[in-house]
């Protein structure tokens, strides 16, 4: 397949970047990344032209925009129409996109694409699909492919490491939603309403044992207190207590009227 930069972008290499643009730091938007180099050589295009519209997107990131980092200042009208296209159907495009990249590495629906904090692709084993009739075995991958998208979106926001306690064990981690899954449905894809939490503090999260303040302070319950003292507690809980998280790079940082939702609704002191 040709590599140059005349090969047009079509509305599948936007979606395969615009994925990519969410599981990369700002650091790593270059050609040198390995990553980018493995991504733009299964799409046909040249590592430079896939990482100029990685840094073309950066530059409409209202995230990046609010800390005062900038991408490229070339992005085009249609960069513009497809981020915002993208940025605003979600629940459609995230699996979609995460389905071309699948593509892109392997038709095998036993494997999931993994990009966690690795300078190379690897494929990873998936949960098998259940045997059902075509509709219901298109909806479950979509479903699928809508899981994975929002995991390695949020672990990579998040440099692949809990946001309170720093632990970096991938299998340990869990992207968790800030509004539930199950009660918003448009949110489910979402980065911002997402935390890169390890396994003990997703579930202390979803039972609202703790919660983050206006300050992105962790906040512990006083039904959590009530069990102190506790050695492997006070380890795992009271040692982040009014400390703040640790941000993501970009555009998964968590939207604060997510979590007042949160502080409000589920947390129970």
């Amino acid at each position: 397949m040709p590599k140059a930069s005349s090969v047009p972008w079509t509305r599948e290499h936007f979606l395969i970047a615009l994925n990519l643009y969410g599981k990369l730091p700002f650091g790593k938007l270059h050609k040198g990344n390995p990553l980018i180099i493995e991504v733009a050589e299964k799409m046909g295009r040249t590592a430079s032209s896939l990482a100029m519209k990685l840094c073309n997107f950066a530059s409409l990131d209202p995230v990046l925009a609010a800390r005062g980092r900038r991408g490229l200042s070339g992005a085009t009208p249609k960069d513009k129409a497809m981020w915002q296209e993208f940025q605003g159907a979600l629940p459609e495009l995230g699996p979609q996109s995460e389905e071309l990249l699948h593509r892109l590495f392997t038709e095998d629906e036993t494997k999931d694409v993994d990009f966690l904090g690795r300078d190379r692709v690897r494929l990873v084993p998936a949960l098998p699909l259940p045997p059902t009739g075509p509709t219901e075995t298109v909806a479950t991958v979509k479903l699928r492919r809508g899981q994975q998208f929002f995991r390695q979106t949020v672990l990579n926001a998040y440099g692949v490491s809990c946001c309170i306690s720093g632990i970096n064990v991938p299998r340990l981690l869990v992207a968790s939603h800030i509004r539930p899954w199950s009660e918003f449905p448009d949110d489910r894809l979402n980065p911002r309403n997402g935390l890169c939490l390890s396994s003990i503090h997703d579930a202390a999260f979803d039972a609202g044992l703790i919660t983050l303040d206006e300050k992105r302070r962790v906040v512990l319950s006083r039904r959590l207190k009530r069990h102190f003292p506790n050695h492997a507690l006070e380890q795992n809980f009271a040692a982040f207590a009014g400390k703040e998280i640790k941000l993501p790079d970009m555009l998964a940082e968590p939207d604060e009227s997510f979590l007042a939702h949160h502080r409000s609704a589920i947390f129970r002191d």
